[in-house]
């Protein structure tokens, strides 16, 4: 991969994105001879397979003695002291919000969102009293967003803008919708005032970016759903909390992409305008942010498809928006009253990626002196700027075209969808419910039994020892120091299963990783063919993957995992994809020259010379797994999952959900240390592609 730009919009979607010093792939200097195999020491996956074996071996044997024991489960509502001391923090909080200085200071800013919110909505989404409509109805809102679309894009995304604002409103979630948007549209706002600053600053600051950086990772460590006990705390529940939630969740990608951006401008380029005399700000201003332009974007982009993700998990915390319907559906198991909003943000994730793509494509031509044609252009502005004002003053006068009219067709969709799910699962019922169990009896259950039932200190042992193995001295301290945590906060056996979840999935990820991206990466129209369909999967929040996954197995533990297994598998499999492909042809040739059958090709040459991308790709498919994993406490899978709904639910239960949402954390970091340590000493090893990366999560839409 090259610089980041519209490009790479591919593998910069709305659940993750690669920052790399330009993503270098630096292959060893040393080729490889035809028909002889690299040296046992270039190949140090296979000499750490050896003593992870025997961990798990011992690992095995004591738990044969010691099922059962120790294992410290926690069942339904039950508590710890711990928990009781974290619900009274809460209270006390709480109790102190007049008095407190940090509560009056959250107060404030709650109150503004509220307001912010309540203003918008009463603009363009419910009446503003004593007028029995908004101030600018339906017709103006969908001309508007049309014309902004003509902006900054071109007309093509002007109709798409248009006909997903018709969609809002045809199929009955007009409201719902923009209210979302304009969660959605603070949220950014905010972003962008914080984070083109802090932007600026890691892109000109080595030590800065270093500081940063580090708060940066742990914040897209933690899963989305994570994000929200501590925010009602501070913030409540309501606008403000969804504001807020999605504000801190978007402004990562945008601090990172735009900061990579301006610190990959070339130097030599900074060189000249310094021997002109140019001031620091000046050298910003006039070279450093336009040369960066292209990257802003895409950092925007992403930003942008991250705060819809949080947006709509945010209906967790009465946010409003098309979340309040799916997640009522959810609740209910009616998958035909969840599909259509579904679907809308869906529509709506698509229309917002497309737009800054789109700008992002021509705030670069406009940049080289290309684009359209200005005085057709021109003319085309301001032609749609009457049409836009007209159709403004139309809604503002007449009410048939302030309320968006009344249809049927969302609930007509929702009726057949329900009808067809019934009908799938009264016919392929023996089908899926047979792939279930086979799968949770041989695979899920033992290794669950291995992980939950073994006693806490056993686990806690075998899984330092593996770190230790995969990952080194660094990793084991950082394991050490997880475990510990999680040990203290009193939830170790929800934590073994849903780490249990995490690694069945990822396992089913990097399988379907493999095959997927070895296809692409030998075949130009495979790639082309199944690339724009990982890409739009990469645009859904992950709150919309529940949906059908829930209508063919129900409610389980399983189903949370397959749809981690389909929320995750796009990056990873674009991620495996891109490192084989970039395995270097002289390589391959030589191979090829020795008369290499394919499989061998993939098996001695392409696999193992981008076992660094692969390494990421698994560091990339554990924390989006995990973050699925943990929303799929909606859906029956239990475990640290459904300790922080219950403690959404239950005031009395606060403390339990907020120490397994930091369980959740600590177990993110764990993991993502452990193969971050992993990838590190195999790049350093062997001479395979040697990447200096940093990926993080949202990614999200996350959750």
């Amino acid at each position: 991969m090259s610089d980041l730009g519209p490009g790479a919009g591919a593998g910069l979607r709305a659940r993750g994105y690669v920052e790399g010093e330009k993503l270098k792939n630096s292959r060893s200097s040393r080729p490889v001879e035809p028909g002889v195999e690299p040296p046992a020491a270039e190949k140090p996956s296979v000499s750490r397979l050896i003593p992870a074996a025997a961990v798990v071996a011992v690992w095995v044997a004591v738990y044969l003695f010691t099922k059962g024991n120790d294992t410290l489960p926690l069942p339904g509502g039950a508590r710890t002291d711990l928990h009781d001391q974290l619900t009274e923090f809460q209270n006390g909080l709480l109790a102190s919000r007049d008095t407190n200085p940090i509560m009056q200071v959250s107060n404030g800013i709650a109150e503004f969102f509220r307001g912010w919110v309540d203003w918008l909505q009463r603009m363009l989404v419910k009446p503003n009293l004593p007028r029995p409509v908004p101030e600018i109805g339906w017709l103006g809102v969908t001309a508007l967003a049309t014309y902004l679309g003509l902006v900054i894009a071109n007309w093509r995304i002007a109709i798409l803008v248009c006909a997903s604002f018709l969609s809002f409103g045809l199929l009955g979630f007009w409201e719902d919708s923009l209210d979302l948007l304009i969660i959605t549209g603070i949220a950014v706002t905010m972003v962008i005032l914080i984070g083109m600053p802090l932007a600026v600053l890691v892109g000109t600051n080595a030590r800065a970016n270093q500081v940063v950086t580090v708060f940066l990772d742990l914040m897209q460590t933690m899963p989305t759903f994570v994000y929200l006990l501590p925010i009602v705390l501070f913030f409540g529940i309501g606008t403000s909390a969804a504001v807020v939630a999605t504000l801190i969740y978007a402004l990562p990608p945008l601090i990172r992409i735009a900061g990579f951006g301006i610190r990959e401008v070339s130097t030599t380029t900074i060189e000249a305008t310094d021997s002109a005399g140019q001031t620091y700000w000046q050298r910003l201003v006039k070279v450093q942010v336009p040369m960066a332009r292209k990257t802003i974007i895409v950092g925007l982009n992403q930003t942008t498809l991250a705060a819809l993700s949080m947006a709509t998990l945010a209906a967790f915390v009465d946010g409003p928006g098309l979340g309040q319907p799916v997640l009522a559906g959810l609740r209910i198991n009616d998958v035909g009253a969840a599909f259509v909003p579904g679907v809308l943000i869906v529509v709506m994730a698509v229309m917002l990626d497309r737009t800054t793509t789109a700008a992002s494509e021509r705030a670069e031509k406009v940049a080289r002196g290309g684009g359209d044609n200005p005085k057709a252009r021109l003319a085309m502005l301001i032609g749609g700027g009457a049409l836009a004002l007209v159709a403004v003053y139309l809604s503002r006068t007449n009410i048939a075209l302030a309320e968006f009219p009344t249809y049927s067709l969302g609930d007509t969709i929702a009726a057949r969808v329900s009808d067809g799910v019934d009908r799938f699962t009264d016919t392929f019922g023996g089908v899926t419910g047979t792939i279930k169990d086979e799968l949770t009896e041989w695979f899920l259950n033992p290794m669950q039994s291995l992980l939950a039932e073994s006693p806490w200190y056993v686990s806690f042992l075998a899984i330092a020892a593996l770190a230790f193995v995969f990952g080194g001295p660094r990793a084991l301290a950082s394991t050490l120091v997880c475990l510990a945590g999680i040990r203290y906060l009193d939830l170790w056996h929800d934590t073994m299963i849903t780490l249990t979840m995490t690694l069945v999935a990822t396992v089913l990820v990097m399988a379907l990783a493999l095959v997927f991206g070895v296809w692409m990466a030998r075949d130009r129209r495979v790639d082309l063919g199944i690339r724009p369909l990982l890409d739009g999967g990469q645009t859904i929040p992950p709150f919309v993957y529940l949906i059908p996954v829930l209508a063919l197995f129900g409610p389980s533990r399983f189903t949370a995992i397959v749809a981690a297994i389909v929320y995750a598998a796009p990056a990873a499999i674009k991620l495996v994809a891109d490192g084989v492909k970039g395995v270097s042809p002289t390589t391959i040739e030589a191979g090829r020259s020795t008369g290499q059958t394919a499989w061998q090709e993939i098996t001695k040459v392409q696999l193992p010379m981008a076992r660094g991308s692969l390494v990421l790709a698994t560091n990339q498919g554990l924390l989006y797994v995990l973050s699925m994993t943990v929303i799929g406490g909606l859906v029956g899978a239990g475990a640290l999952g459904y300790d922080v709904v219950f403690g959404f639910s239950r005031s009395e239960a606060w403390g339990k959900g907020a120490a397994a949402g930091l369980t959740i954390v600590l177990l993110g970091i764990m993991l993502d240390r452990i193969t971050r340590a992993a990838a590190d000493r195999r790049r350093d090893d062997g001479p395979g592609p040697r990447r200096a990366f940093n990926v993080r999560l949202p990614i999200g839409p996350p959750s």
